[in-house]
């Protein structure tokens, strides 16, 4: 294997187009294997979209192609797809090297498959739904306006589980609460403004927040589950001795799984 994966990375050095760089990792034999253990029939077509993804993302193009493979292989062995139009998966750049990012959706649907959940929602909320929140009791007055919301910022995000043993839990994140828990733990989007895909997705990536923080607190966690919060936005790269993947070692402070300050608070977005 490691011979076989040695003979990837050469042909990854004098490839041409990054494409072409992907395209000669995805046929060493050590990858092509790697993938079919972990995903069984539906290695090739999975294979096929991680060139595709590189085909119509053009940073992810100027990345280490063997990050991408690594980071790729998250998915695979978690099930879920890299398509970024589904929302489940992302993988994105961070300093020339690729990495795993979850979306809310992908955190949802491995909920799902404990079996032990009976609900699991997260949305956001505008000024005219969201009557007040009690942090103490969870108790939050919503009213859905029934109207739409296009280009309005939201108040805020709920986010909501019910176990099918009863058990329930909900969480509010203000719009600021969210915004300022991404400059303070975002690797990729710490800025003042939104970058990456929190600029391209800001909803998406604060349900995730608040479902990451509801879950990782209070919810049953399966072992899988487990795995995508410890891979979630973390470097890879696969070991060429074992064929595994494992964490890039990074000086800096991860995301961590911290709840805003004053969660109690419906104060709105300030203008």
């Amino acid at each position: 294997m490691m011979n076989s994966l040695s003979g990837a990375l050469n042909s990854r050095n004098q490839a041409g187009s990054p494409t072409s760089m992907i395209k000669n990792l995805m046929r060493s034999d050590s990858i092509k294997n790697r993938f079919d253990e972990v995903m069984g029939a539906k290695a090739p077509q999975f294979m096929a979209s991680i060139t595709n993804l590189v085909n119509s993302n053009q940073d992810l193009q100027h990345v280490d192609a063997m990050s991408v493979v690594a980071s790729a292989m998250v998915a695979a062995t978690l099930d879920l797809p890299i398509d970024p139009n589904l929302g489940y998966m992302y993988i994105v750049p961070y300093r020339g090297q690729a990495q795993p990012q979850m979306g809310y959706k992908g955190y949802i649907q491995l909920a799902l498959r404990t079996g032990q959940y009976k609900h699991i929602n997260a949305l956001p909320v505008y000024d005219d739904e969201v009557k007040s929140w009690n942090p103490l009791t969870e108790e939050l007055e919503y009213e859905s306006s029934g109207t739409s919301h296009d280009n309005q910022t939201p108040a805020g995000y709920v986010g909501y589980f019910q176990l099918i043993n009863g058990f329930e839990k909900t969480t509010y994140w203000t719009y600021d609460q969210i915004n300022s828990h991404r400059q303070k733990f975002s690797k990729m989007s710490s800025k003042t403004d939104p970058t990456g895909v929190w600029k391209s997705n800001f909803d998406a990536m604060a349900l995730k927040t608040v479902l990451r923080n509801l879950i990782s607190k209070w919810g049953i966690m399966s072992i899988e589950m487990q795995q995508a919060f410890v891979k979630d936005e973390r470097p890879q790269e696969f070991d060429h001795e074992t064929g595994e993947i494992q964490d890039v070692q990074e000086v800096e402070a991860e995301e961590e799984n911290v709840a805003p300050e004053t969660q109690g608070s419906t104060d709105k977005k300030e203008e």
